[in-house]
């Protein structure tokens, strides 16, 4: 697929796998048994989440209401300042969370003989304007850090991605070292997965970005990094199975409307995890027959197809964080959904075991509307905002994980340290048909 990144899966989803060899079967979270070893099946080295990037409208004022409602720092642009008059591109970061918002800029504006482009390859503004306009506020662009760009590229590709934009290097501007490879392939829908690999000194962000001069330092709100990023598709075993047929990541989990829906909607749910289960990649199709719609075809209507339905992203402590951005909610931060009736929390030690959280702890999650699960091995504490946008789509998720953690000697050092098991205290599988009661409630106001 050329550099425009104008490929996608279809608007179901659907995607050819008769010669694949990943085979996925949904048997719900009672019949789905996880591996008792790690089979560490990644085609390629998956290292983490590199970046999110989001398409829209206005960049200017999209990225500022993260900077100040999520106390994310301004650190690179790439905008008609930096000689870019293609669009204005605009980054932001708080832990290891990192945020690019890009808008194009008008097609009828003439460009400059000395138009410096776009600072990542294969970007085209006219493409870019439709995407906003079929899709409004929406992630363009899961970054992931990883070994090797090309090889993984190749291997993905090999495996049956469709390509979007070949391996190119970005060099590091004159006095600076290094460089990096990005790459790309579909996800699903219109959403690339942007691969990533290498690094250069003197760069915020990428090559082809200007750091932030002297940037306004926000309070820091405590997220630590991206947990997880969730896709809705028509269709999931498709989906699923083309994912982890170019990537070679491995099934998590699983849930189906019989475990996690309402009488009203559901939905079915698959995980797929990296070889350090710390990228997560939870794929939802919608399902039907139901009183209502289901909230994951209300989002694939509004989207207009397939796309990143949130993204997760995990805080040291989540009661400090949410006072925070409660504290902005109402003058230029992010609403959240309404909190569950008072006795979902009087039932909350009986569901999750006395004595896992102290009554004030208890007391705090209510007072926030924190929502409380467990599996089998840690606690999860999970919040959603409302949508992003106008359109009722793309939303964020806070969370806290508990327990879980583990020795592992660190590479760089050959120190032993504890680090937490990816994934610890699940998905939040108990909270499903109280987050629908809530989803429900907030678009019978959307009449959608």
């Amino acid at each position: 697929m050329g550099a425009g990144g104008r490929g996608s899966l279809d608007r179901r989803g659907s995607l050819d796998v008769a010669d694949t060899r990943v085979r996925l079967k949904l048997v719900g979270a009672q019949g789905f048994q996880r591996h008792n070893h790690n089979p560490r099946s990644d085609r390629f080295e998956i290292l983490g989440f590199h970046h999110v990037e989001f398409w829209c409208s206005d960049a200017t004022n999209t990225h500022k209401r993260f900077n100040y409602g999520m106390g994310m720092d301004v650190i690179a642009k790439s905008d008609m300042s930096t000689g870019n008059h293609e669009c204005a591109s605009y980054v932001v970061r708080s832990g290891d969370v990192t945020f690019a918002f890009t808008a194009p800029y008008s097609l009828d504006a003439p460009r400059p003989d000395n138009n410096a482009g776009a600072p990542l390859p294969g970007y085209d503004a006219a493409f870019a304007h439709k995407f906003v306009s079929r899709h409004g506020l929406a992630a363009r662009a899961i970054g992931l850090r990883v070994g090797d760009a090309k090889q993984a590229f190749e291997a993905a590709v090999a495996h049956g991605a469709i390509a979007v934009q070949e391996p190119t290097t970005l060099s590091a501007k004159a006095g600076w070292n290094g460089s990096v490879q990005v790459a790309e392939i579909i996800i699903y829908g219109e959403t690339v997965l942007r691969l990533v690999s290498g690094d250069c000194d003197g760069g915020a962000f990428l090559p082809g970005y200007e750091p932030v001069d002297n940037p306004v330092k926000t309070t820091d709100f405590q997220f630590e990094r991206i947990d997880h990023c969730v896709g809705n598709v028509w269709e999931l075993i498709p989906a699923a199975e083309y994912l982890a047929n170019a990537t070679g990541m491995h099934e998590f989990a699983e849930f189906t409307a019989e475990d996690v829906g309402t009488v009203d909607s559901g939905l079915n749910s698959m995980v797929l995890a990296s070889n350090s289960e710390m990228v997560l990649l939870p794929i939802n199709e919608p399902t039907s027959g139901t009183r209502r719609k289901s909230q994951i075809q209300t989002y694939l209507e509004q989207n207009s197809g397939p796309g990143l339905q949130h993204i997760a992203l995990k805080t040291k402590d989540i009661f400090y964080t949410l006072r925070e951005m409660q504290e902005r909610s109402y003058v230029g931060g992010f609403e959240f959904m309404p909190r569950p009736e008072h006795g979902y929390y009087e039932r909350l030690p009986g569901r999750i075991g006395e004595g896992v959280l102290t009554p004030d702890e208890i007391r705090q999650c209510e007072e926030l509307g924190v929502l409380v699960d467990r599996d089998d091995q840690g606690v999860l504490l999970q919040i959603f905002t409302r949508p992003l946008g106008d359109r009722p789509t793309v939303f964020i998720e806070v969370i806290q994980r508990l327990g879980c953690m583990r020795e592992e000697r660190d590479e760089a050092t050959g120190e032993v340290v504890e680090v937490q098991k990816g994934g610890c205290g699940g998905f939040g599988k108990g909270n499903f048909k109280e987050l629908f009661k809530s989803i429900e409630e907030y678009e019978k106001t959307l009449d959608v």
